[in-house]
């Protein structure tokens, strides 16, 4: 019981100051907002203030902020309150709001957590310490000391680790066979490697042991940095994934709401702050994904005003209501798949 309230608390924060961001912009806008809601489905609790009634529902896995002017929203206010009655330009900011108020709890959380350590944890350097016995890396010929360089995948993408972390975030996206350069003693060689699958752990293994990374103590000032550099490497490492998915590379690694329920549960056995740290990559993984212009995320609804702000006059109505439910096909397609992926891992 106490790991579903983590994880409806989880989900809850994020989706709330998400919808919040859009409530704060359309409110300053003049747009009327007919009701903001947290959770969808069935109503469990509401309360009306002023003109717009909050509600608390069901299912807490999403939210709205119901405008004048949007699908459904029946109302007798003039068209001037309505969304799409406003300037452009606030149209988007009013759109946009919800994912700059995910990206702020991203950085208030990470902020937060290296002010209350008192340190930080400085990945290792890609410097290899070791050999697992009887792994594809010993097989493939790699040796304790050597420097990783170069990474080349095999639909051709290479990149250059800063640190160990980076490559082990790379193995769980690409599974088939991998060149390594490494700088052994001064002489460059390729290594070329198979990942392993371990099924117990659901995940790729190469067999490479990893230096242990250093803990440096900093202040309240330097914890700003080291706050905002997390939340860079995190949106780095969402949009490398998202760029390899529509590719059809690393399907494998998403994960659903039960995965993040499996996720939330672990982090919960080992304290509140990684509670509050998995908020945060939570929080920034659902401010990239709405930037993708999907005409039914906010990102793709930013690209239609963007369009009627060009050309004078909004898209067709039947082109855009077609956009809507293929991206909404896209949407659910890819929720059928990470949910059946989660219950095979479950199995």
């Amino acid at each position: 019981m106490t790991n579903i309230l983590y994880f409806v608390f989880v989900l809850g924060v994020i989706v709330l100051i998400h919808e919040i961001g859009h409530l704060i912009t359309a409110k300053l806008f003049n747009v009327y907002c007919k009701e903001f809601a947290v959770g969808m489905g069935p109503k469990i609790v509401s309360k009306k203030f002023g003109e717009t009634e909050y509600s608390i529902r069901a299912f807490p896995l999403g939210g709205f902020v119901s405008m004048a002017g949007e699908e459904g929203v029946d109302t007798d206010i003039s068209f001037e309150r309505s969304i799409l009655g406003i300037k452009p330009w606030k149209r988007m900011i009013v759109m946009l709001a919800g994912i700059f108020m995910n990206f702020v709890l991203a950085s208030v959380i990470f902020i937060g957590i290296y002010m209350v350590q008192g340190y930080a944890v400085e990945a290792p350097k890609p410097i290899i310490s070791g050999i697992v016995a009887d792994s594809p890396s010993e097989a493939a010929g790699f040796v304790q000391g050597d420097e990783i360089v170069k990474i080349t995948f095999m639909d051709g993408t290479t990149i250059v680790p800063e640190d160990f972390y980076e490559i082990i975030t790379y193995i769980q996206m690409y599974t088939d066979e991998t060149t390594f350069t490494v700088d052994r003693k001064g002489t460059l060689l390729d290594i070329t490697v198979q990942p392993a699958f371990i099924e117990e752990e659901n995940r790729y293994f190469l067999g490479l042991e990893i230096p242990a990374a250093t803990a440096v103590e900093i202040n309240a000032y330097q914890a700003f940095g080291y706050g905002f550099k997390e939340v860079k490497t995190t949106v780095d490492d969402m949009v490398f994934t998202l760029s390899r998915l529509v590719r059809g590379i690393g399907l494998n690694a998403v994960s659903g709401p039960i995965g993040i329920y499996q996720v939330t549960a672990q982090q919960a056995s080992y304290g509140f702050i990684n509670i509050l740290y998995l908020m945060g990559l939570l929080s920034i993984n659902v401010a990239v994904f709405n930037v993708l212009p999907l005409p039914i995320l906010d990102g793709g609804r930013v690209v239609l005003t963007l369009y009627e702000w060009i050309f004078k006059k909004p898209m067709s109505k039947k082109i855009e209501q077609a956009l809507m439910m293929v991206s909404m096909g896209m949407l659910l397609l890819l929720m059928a798949f990470v949910t059946m992926q989660d219950i095979f891992r479950l199995m």
